[in-house]
């Protein structure tokens, strides 16, 4: 069977790179096919590849602003030739999953969400704070039309897997369309303890984009005067920095053992934005380390808050409350943040390290992998029938 995995960009490792990762191990005779590609950015695993780009490879600038390309991308996806191949599986959360499929090939798309920047994050990026902004203007009148093709593409799909149930609302709620929930692989192996002792500071692992709502955690930390390690970095950052105060501390891109040490020793792991779903409390938890995340989005289905900040909103029962793994804060405010992490120093004790370990051990990558092949064995299988 000749495969082909889609991917939007291969430009660093992140979240959607760990599940293509995991993609190229199981299928490691694919083609990629991919929007641009900036060689030594992402894991050997992926880079050994074979790697196919598109024409906006060799775009003036596009290597390093290549968002500002955004109205492009429909046609470069389109562009790709998939002529030959018996399996397509686009991993997606622009473009990727509008590439055109020849009649009788299978199209699964992995979707980590909707297209953001159009949808339900378009005043995150391109609202009133940026509303004077030359992307923000052009947004305006091409917004419409991309809306368009991104519903008119996602019918391209055979069958759809999302990352979560949150994404999953959303791809019904923008394509009309069912799909499966595969969870994201955690690496329970490599985020293992190894007898590291908590030390004093909260931790944040992220990229620096609006939605991650970064800004929110510099302001409350700000207020608190806790300590504070951002390790990350972004579009936002130099703002970030202006705004932070001496407590917090900017490590920028750190590697893979540097991140899991800094895991190892944090206090508790903030994750203050709204997440698809959003592998580092997974991580952190992985660590034996608990979380303190904001109560909306892919948090609700990782973190197993306390009695006190649990809702009926929350994924997990009530009774899962009385092993935490995290706490909660309910509204995307600095004033909440703080709250939550007041709260959180008077009952630290009460968080298990083994317990917080063994629910992250749920989502290891084994566990993914098989119900990948699974799912995509039926699907082929389905199909020949």
């Amino acid at each position: 069977m000749k495969i082909a995995i889609v991917h939007d960009w291969l430009t660093g490792m992140r979240g959607g790179e760990k599940c293509l990762e995991t993609f190229c191990r199981l299928y490691p005779d694919a083609d990629l096919f991919t929007l641009l590609h900036l060689p030594g950015q992402v894991s050997p695993t992926i880079e050994s590849m074979r790697i196919k780009t598109s024409f906006l490879q060799n775009l003036p600038l596009a290597k390093t602003h290549y968002r500002h390309f955004l109205p492009l991308m429909p046609f470069a996806i389109e562009w790709f030739d998939l002529r030959g191949y018996d399996l397509v599986l686009s991993s997606s959360h622009c473009v990727a999953k509008g590439v055109k499929v020849p009649k009788g090939t299978l199209h699964i798309c992995y979707c980590y969400t909707p297209m953001r920047y159009i949808w339900d994050q378009y005043d995150q990026y391109f609202g009133d704070r940026n509303s004077g902004s030359p992307s923000a203007l052009a947004m305006r009148l091409l917004a419409p039309s991309l809306r368009r093709w991104d519903v008119r593409s996602s019918r391209r799909v055979d069958r759809f897997i999302a990352i979560s149930r949150h994404v999953q609302k959303r791809i019904e709620k923008h394509y009309g369309r069912e799909s499966e929930v595969i969870c994201p692989p955690l690496d329970a192996q490599f985020y293992k303890p190894a007898g590291e002792h908590p030390e004093d500071f909260y931790l944040i692992v992220s990229a620096f984009a609006p939605y991650k709502r970064i800004d929110l955690a510099v302001e409350a930390f700000n207020k608190l005067g806790y300590p504070l390690k951002i390790i990350g970095e972004g579009q936002t950052a130099s703002r970030l920095r202006k705004i932070a105060g001496p407590h917090i501390q900017f490590l920028g891109r750190l590697s893979d053992a540097e991140v899991r040490s800094h895991y190892a020793r944090c206090r508790a792991f903030v994750f203050p934005g709204e997440e698809d779903f959003g592998i580092t409390p997974l991580e952190a938890q992985s660590m034996g380390r608990p979380v303190i995340a904001f109560a909306r989005g892919g948090a609700l289905e990782t973190v197993v808050p306390d009695r006190r900040t649990w809702t009926a909103e929350s994924g997990f029962p009530e009774e899962d409350a009385s092993h935490p793994t995290g706490v909660f804060f309910h509204e995307p405010t600095p004033d909440a943040l703080c709250s939550a992490v007041k709260y959180f120093e008077t009952i630290q004790d009460r968080f298990d390290p083994e317990r917080i370990r063994l629910h992250a051990q749920q989502f290891d990558v084994e566990i993914f992998s098989g119900r990948i092949r699974r799912f995509i064995g039926e699907q082929v299988q389905n199909r020949r029938c």
